[in-house]
């Protein structure tokens, strides 16, 4: 047998675990990200993550905060802060929408939802989330466990 290859896809998305549980999601946005060569590298190899970034809104710029990427192994004395602050690029309308948005309602976050690859380019998709309670996250498990089931009966019922 022939060695299996390698998936070539398989670090090119860097998903947020933690958002869709967090927050009611509202209106996405795709986002372009400013990044460093070292960055870029490690993300290609799987070394990002954005559980606990958000963003903000500051001087008419989006800067995303806390998304951790690892320093590139073979850097050299150039390389990148993980833990560095990051501007998001996206067109002047959408800042202003996500803006507004941000200050009318309190509570409401604009949270990264997933870091891909779209080309050779970084995406970031974010969100403009609510923060849910935790008897909301309860409601949203039941909902999903009874969707789960029925969709279980109806596929053992097809066979």
């Amino acid at each position: 047998m022939s060695a299996q290859k390698k998936d070539a896809d398989r670090f090119t998305e860097t998903r947020n675990s933690k958002a869709l549980r967090d927050f009611s999601v509202g209106q996405r946005f795709e986002a372009g990200i400013q990044l460093r060569g070292t960055e870029v590298k490690s993300i290609r190899a799987g070394k990002a993550q954005i559980n606990d970034a958000f963003g903000r809104v500051e001087k008419g710029e989006v800067w995303l905060h806390n998304a951790h990427i690892e320093q590139y192994a073979f850097g050299n004395v150039h390389n990148h802060d993980a833990r560095r602050i990051r501007k998001l690029l996206l067109h002047r309308s959408d800042i202003r929408k996500i803006a507004q948005e941000l200050a009318t309602h309190a509570g409401m976050a604009l949270v990264p939802l997933r870091m891909y690859f779209k080309g050779a380019l970084v995406k970031v998709e974010v969100t403009l989330g609510m923060g849910r309670k935790v008897f909301d996250k309860r409601s949203e498990v039941r909902k999903q466990d009874a969707k789960r089931e029925v969709d279980q009966a109806l596929k053992s019922r097809r066979r």
